[in-house]
């Protein structure tokens, strides 16, 4: 009996193994044929730092091959560079111990990332003693340590500020999650205003008595930079882009304007930004009629990732901005917070503790005690009067010469169908959202069993796909209008 059982099991094993094998050769075999490369031809193009193109090869190699040093840095780094930054830290970690020294830097590289300070000069120690007769390597060394300096000292400095709320969604339409008071203004994308404009995630600000407006607008040639433009009679023109101390080098976008009209936040990719878009903050001179020296904010609102569009509901004492800070692409994580009076910093001495408030390890670890921050979510998930898009009552942006208020002002029998079945999905959103709104604050509260997990995980799959059905109603419905009425 025993003998029998230890043969079918051998049996079951080796079937098992067989399986396995068949199903990495298959997967081989199916990104050779895709990708058209072998494994030199990935190497080429590691080295020609065509990173994307040279990852199917390696993760196919790594199934048929997780032991090799090699093949885990090139992995790893691939991984990397293409934004996969958790994925990334195993591989690398792997080489690093290895000792492949390619690994050290990349993996150095990686724990700045996370701000794990400590551990990248681990890396970087190791990497200098191994290339320490190449002046080159330990150049580039050198401008890898130094941003390490520039982060850890910019964690050193973080502010200490209530995160009391965080939702994650596609990037396409992330204004959806700022529900700004009436007196705030407005927040749309410049597409839907700027009718010529391609569809893109940049912003454009109209302020609470829709007389001014505040946009990004240029090209990768020529740089992005923020104009404005007021209303004149019944269209806006007299367009003026922003002073240079504004508009320097880089890419500027996502404005936001305080209610006294003076105080301008927005986004730069210019230096010192810590990577990709950092938040500034400037204010109006009545004095020399012009903008002071923007001021970069601390962390943990700027990061080593993209950092944008902040807006402040002074109404409801209530911020909002968005990063993608260790998210997948095309998602974009919205953080809720309390806006403080004065710049307030986190004191401590733990710098494992500054660095995870400047990370935004734990909302939960941002929270004064005792406090309680459930009216404040709430406050911050209700939409303004002007935001109940119901059949008789919401606000749609035809182009800059049109905006219509009711279903009776379209024209088009279609475009009035499209939108009309836009404000229905609508509905099913917020009420969606709600739901996943009260789950998220069981689960906050420690309710963590895996049901609850995964009916998030069902709804938050089911508010992005009919968030993006909605968003395509809408493109259709101006579409339609815009070409039946004017285009004529």
């Amino acid at each position: 009996m025993y003998d029998s059982c230890t043969e079918k099991l051998k049996e079951a094993d080796n079937r098992m193994k067989r399986e396995r094998f068949l199903s990495i050769c298959i997967l081989l075999f199916f990104c050779l044929c895709v990708t058209g490369q072998t494994l030199d031809d990935a190497r080429t193009r590691y080295l020609e730092g065509r990173y994307a193109e040279a990852l199917p090869v390696f993760q196919a190699e790594y199934l048929n091959n997780p032991d090799n040093p090699s093949v885990n840095q090139w992995l790893g780094v691939c991984l990397y560079k293409t934004g996969k930054i958790i994925e990334a830290q195993k591989h690398l970690e792997f080489a690093s111990g290895r000792k492949i020294p390619e690994a050290y830097i990349y993996l150095g590289e990686l724990y700045t990332m996370l701000y794990r300070f400590e551990d990248a000069e681990k890396e970087f120690e190791k990497y200098q003693h191994a290339k320490r007769k190449e002046r080159e390597a330990l150049e580039a060394l050198e401008q890898k340590r130094s941003y390490t300096g520039i982060l850890r000292k910019a964690s050193n400095r973080t502010e200490d500020v209530q995160i009391i709320d965080s939702l994650v969604v596609p990037k396409s339409g992330f204004l959806a999650a700022y529900n700004l008071s009436a007196s705030s203004g407005s927040l749309i994308p410049v597409y839907e205003f700027f009718s010529d404009r391609l569809k893109s995630d940049e912003t454009l600000y109209m302020n609470e008595r829709r007389d001014k407006i505040y946009y990004s607008g240029g090209d990768a040639s020529t740089g992005v930079n923020l104009y404005t433009m007021d209303k004149l009679l019944d269209t806006f023109g007299n367009e003026k882009m922003l002073p240079e101390a504004i508009n320097k080098t880089g890419n500027q976008a996502f404005p936001f304007v305080l209610s006294d009209g003076m105080t301008l936040y927005f986004a730069s990719t210019d230096d010192p930004s810590f990577g990709g878009y950092d938040l500034f903050v400037t204010r109006y001179n009545f004095t020399s009629d012009s903008y002071l020296s923007p001021n970069q904010l601390n962390m943990p609102f700027n990061s080593p990732f993209n950092d944008y569009m902040l807006a402040i509901d002074e109404e409801k004492g209530i911020g909002w901005f968005a990063s993608d800070r260790f998210q997948p692409a095309g998602s974009v994580c919205i953080y809720t917070f309390i806006p403080n009076p004065q710049v307030q910093l986190v004191e401590s001495d733990d710098a494992g503790y500054l660095a995870g408030r400047a990370r935004i390890s734990s909302i939960a670890g941002t929270w004064k005690e005792g406090a309680d921050y459930r009216p404040f979510r709430s406050l911050a998930r209700q939409k303004a009067a002007s935001q109940q898009k119901t059949a008789g009552d919401f606000t749609f942006v035809i182009n800059d010469r049109a905006t219509y208020h009711t279903l009776s002002d379209f024209r088009n029998e279609r475009a009035r169908s499209l939108f009309s079945q836009a404000l229905g999905n609508e509905k099913q959103l917020q009420a969606l959202n709600d739901e996943l709104s009260q789950r998220r604050d069981q689960f906050a509260g420690g309710q963590t069993n895996n049901a609850l997990a995964a009916s998030i995980l069902k709804l938050e799959k089911e508010s992005e796909s009919l968030f993006r059905e909605t968003e395509r109603l809408r493109m259709q419905a101006r579409n339609e209008e815009i070409r039946t009425h004017f285009n004529q």
